[in-house]
C-alpha cells in the first residue's frame, strides 16, 4: 500500500527535528531515522512491540546502540513514530494519483479492487490496525495517537463522500461519517481474515459488501 513512501508532513517533521533533542536533523540523520523506523515497522508486526529488542533493531536496521538511542531514547518513542509512519503510509495509499479524491463510486471500486488484488498492500493496511491493536491495550498513552491515525484515515473517505453528496451522487441522508466508519472497520476485519485464511475472500466480501450498503444511498436519477 505504498508503505515505503513518507508523506510530505512526515519527511518536514524528520527533517526540522530529532526525537529526542529537538535538533535539526542532516540528511544523513534523516535516513538513519527513517532506516530504523522501517526496520522497527517490520520487526514489530513480526513480533510484537515486547518482543521487538533493541539488539534486534540495531540489527535490522544496521545502526550503532548510541544511533538508536539518539533517534529513540525509550520505546515509547520508537512505537509513537511507527504509528505515526504507518498511518502516514494508510493516507498516502488512499490518495494514489490511480485512486483520485475517493469521491465516486468507480474510485471506491478501484481503491477495494487495488487491496484485494495485491498481499503486499493488505499486509500494509493491516499493520497499523495490529499495532494499534497490542499498544491501546498495554500503553493506554497511545491512545490518542491511534485514534489520529484512524481519523486521518478516515478522513480521506469522509471528504470523498462529502464531494459525492454535495454533487448529488449520495441521497441527503447518508453520513459520511458513519460510511467512513464502515470502509474503514470491513477493511481491518477483512484483512484480517485475509492474513489468518491467506485468501483474499475475506477481503473481497467484506469490501463489496460495505461498498454495497454505500451504494444503497445512491440518489435516484
Amino acid at each position: 500500500m505504498g508503505c515505503q513512501a513518507l508523506s510530505c508532513d512526515t519527511m518536514v517533521a524528520m527533517t526540522t527535528t530529532g526525537e529526542a533533542s529537538g535538533r535539526k536533523l542532516t540528511a544523513k540523520g534523516l535516513a538513519t531515522r527513517e532506516r530504523i523506523v522501517r526496520a522497527a515497522a517490520e520487526l514489530i508486526y513480526e513480533h510484537g512491540v515486547q518482543n521487538t529488542s533493541n539488539e534486534q533493531l540495531r540489527e535490522a536496521a544496521g545502526v550503532s546502540g548510541s544511533q538508536l538511542t539518539r533517534h529513540f531514547p525509550t520505546k515509547e518513542s520508537l512505537v509513537r513514530a511507527v504509528l505515526a509512519w504507518q498511518a502516514d503510509s494508510i493516507v498516502a495509499r488512499h490518495q494514489a494519483p490511480e485512486l483520485g479524491d475517493l469521491d465516486s463510486f468507480a474510485a471506491l471500486h478501484r481503491w477495494a479492487d487495488s487491496y484485494i488484488a495485491s498481499q503486499g498492500m493488505v499486509r500494509g493496511g493491516c499493520t497499523f490496525g495490529s499495532l494499534a491493536a497490542e499498544v491501546v491495550k498495554a500503553e493506554p498513552a497511545h491512545r490518542a495517537a491511534v485514534a489520529d491515525g484512524f481519523e486521518r484515515w478516515q478522513e480521506v473517505f469522509r471528504r470523498g463522500l462529502s464531494k459525492m453528496r454535495e454533487r448529488g451522487e449520495l441521497r441527503p441522508d447518508a453520513d459520511p461519517a458513519a460510511l467512513a466508519h464502515l470502509l474503514a472497520a470491513a477493511f481491518q476485519g477483512g484483512a484480517l481474515l485475509d492474513q489468518a485464511a491467506g485468501d483474499a475472500t475475506p477481503l473481497r466480501d467484506a469490501l463489496y459488501g460495505a461498498l454495497a450498503y454505500v451504494e444503497s444511498f445512491a440518489a435516484e436519477r
